[in-house]
């Protein structure tokens, strides 16, 4: 669940240190959606060259390199391939209500193996790619289902019951392939409900049932670029799926009290102090050396119409 919003406004961002220097040159596809758009300009403000490929357009992309393509098209990546270094794959339907079963499953898991065999044929070493909470299957199982424990981590039984977790579990595995077979860096972000500040909530009433299954769980679109920037260069090999979130829920109440009237039978593996956060974000802190520095009560950042 993503905003389709205007973009980012980034010159008063505080720079991160990261673990090594971008990339000259990176793709981002989906740069027309929120997320993917937010990543273009916060690349930009770091002095890195992009190559925006989307197949439509919300707003003008300030990308130097912009192709309007699809990335299941085989030759509409290579040419976005050109000179590119890194990859941040984007492009998805974001959700299982906006599209059918088949064609859907096919757009998402297509997209992402056309991306990373294109760019690992290539020789690019390096692809970040758009991963959801979804992809452990509880949070849109028709079934009641819970976590089988809390906080939920990258390890999490999986119980996949919809085509759009299931895309989200098979992106996971290609992610596996690739870098196997061509040697690449492929790290997984699963984002969970990303949005600005003040659409946290009114994204998450639709889906109230799922919340207690997602924990909560929100992340702000500032933060959600911050993680790319550190996926593309943390010192990492092989594949790697990397769980996100706030520091806390977008509820009032505290952790324990929710998880006391929501899941009381769900073993909890730690105790949770105040408004706590639900997803462990250990790997994020270790492999990636991100934190996230946003909280949904703040003021929405400023936007480009």
């Amino acid at each position: 669940m993503h905003d389709q919003v205007p973009g980012l406004v980034w010159p008063d961002a505080v720079p991160d240190q990261l673990a090594h220097p971008l990339p000259g040159r990176v793709l981002v596809t989906g740069a027309g959606g929120s997320i993917g758009g937010d990543v273009v300009g916060l690349l930009q403000l770091y002095g890195t060259h992009v190559t925006a490929l989307s197949s439509t357009w919300r707003r003008p992309s300030p990308a130097d390199v912009v192709i309007t393509g699809d990335a299941t098209d085989p030759d509409a990546v290579a040419a976005a391939l050109d000179g590119v270094e890194a990859v941040v794959h984007m492009a998805a339907i974001p959700g299982e209500g906006l599209a059918e079963p088949y064609p859907g499953y096919r757009t998402n898991t297509g997209a992402t193996f056309n991306v990373l065999s294109r760019a690992g044929e290539l020789g690019v070493h390096r692809c970040v790619l758009a991963s959801s909470i979804n992809a452990f299957g509880v949070p849109a199982n028709h079934h009641q289902r819970l976590p089988a424990y809390y906080p939920i981590d990258e390890e999490i039984p999986r119980d996949l019951d919809d085509w759009y977790s299931l895309s989200k579990a098979s992106d996971e595995l290609s992610a596996e392939m690739a870098a196997s077979h061509w040697g690449m860096t492929v790290i997984a972000l699963r984002f969970p409900l990303t949005s600005l500040p003040s659409r946290v909530r009114e994204l998450s009433r639709p889906h109230r049932h799922r919340q207690v299954r997602e924990g909560w769980s929100y992340l702000d679109r500032r933060d959600a670029a911050r993680a790319v920037l550190h996926a593309l260069t943390a010192p990492l090999t092989g594949a790697h799926v990397i769980g996100l979130s706030a520091v806390d829920t977008f509820r009032e109440e505290d952790t324990e009290s929710l998880l006391d009237a929501y899941a009381p039978h769900v073993p909890r593996r730690r105790s949770f102090l105040g408004r706590a956060a639900l997803i462990d974000t250990t790997r994020a802190e270790v492999r990636l050396g991100f934190r996230p520095r946003h909280t949904y009560d703040e003021p929405d950042p400023a936007l480009i119409d």
